[in-house]
């Protein structure tokens, strides 16, 4: 079953296209790559599914429906969540806090129940702090829960931006170039990472990655983009194998 479709998305600004007359198909429950050269429309594509931008021409399908330019926070109660190039993190709060302010986006009580601490709200907010104190144990956070998020290293905010979008309980789960700035034992952490992040929450993922490594060794599909434009999609050994993508992209990264 496919979880998302693209129809031939165009998204220009002023004379310049960005994105041309893209489409592909996300398998639910598959790890899919979306590689291309700096400047090809990657992260476009990521803005485009989530609303940051407006489609142009085309239309977006996530689980059979329409949500082609939906409001950002309509897009994210669908199901989809992401994380983005540079790291957007509540920089004064502590890792925790973090987390637990991200998880709030699953609550149902009412203002009035949390004024007089209900028990809707008491049962609720246990559950929020329950599922925080997971989220820290699974992405090896835990020890830093106190820590100020700014303060945390580099490759341990990644990790965090990554918990804050897991709280939101997606389906769908974008991440754009999760492992830049890392170094090669991070990169390799993060990729046994991303595959226990898929089988314990049971999500569908799509990487913008410029680690090659990464993208080859948990991809099960791989979208290439050179200049807004599709020019190959299929497993990491066709990808690998394809002379356009050696000519535009693998071979520069050589």
């Amino acid at each position: 079953m496919d979880i998302l479709e693209l129809n031939n998305i165009t998204k220009r600004f002023g004379g310049l296209t960005a994105v041309g007359n893209v489409d592909f198909k996300i398998k639910e429950g598959s790890i899919t790559g979306l590689i291309g050269p700096n400047g090809a429309g990657k992260t476009t594509i990521f803005n485009l599914i989530t609303g940051v931008y407006k489609v142009s021409e085309g239309d977006i399908l996530f689980k059979g429906k329409d949500i082609t330019n939906k409001e950002p926070y309509l897009v994210a109660q669908a199901g989809i969540t992401r994380t983005f190039q540079n790291i957007r993190l509540f920089k004064k709060l502590s890792v925790y806090e973090n987390v637990l302010t991200a998880c709030h986006r699953n609550v149902d009580y009412t203002i009035i129940d949390a004024l007089l601490m209900l028990p809707k709200y008491r049962k609720q907010e246990k559950l929020l702090k329950e599922q925080a104190d997971e989220l820290l144990e699974f992405m090896g956070l835990n020890d830093r829960r106190e820590l100020v998020a700014n303060n945390l290293p580099y490759g341990l905010q990644r990790r965090l931006e990554i918990a804050r979008a897991l709280a939101s309980k997606p389906e769908l789960l974008l991440l754009d170039e999760p492992a830049a700035g890392m170094n090669p034992d991070e990169t390799e952490q993060l990729m046994h990472l991303i595959g226990e992040i898929r089988r314990k929450f049971n999500l569908t993922v799509v990487i913008i990655e410029h680690h090659m490594d990464l993208i080859m060794g948990i991809c099960d599909n791989i979208l290439v983009l050179n200049f807004g434009c599709k020019l190959a999609e299929g497993t990491p050994d066709q990808i690998q194998d394809h002379p356009k993508v050696i000519e535009a992209y693998l071979g520069a990264e050589g």
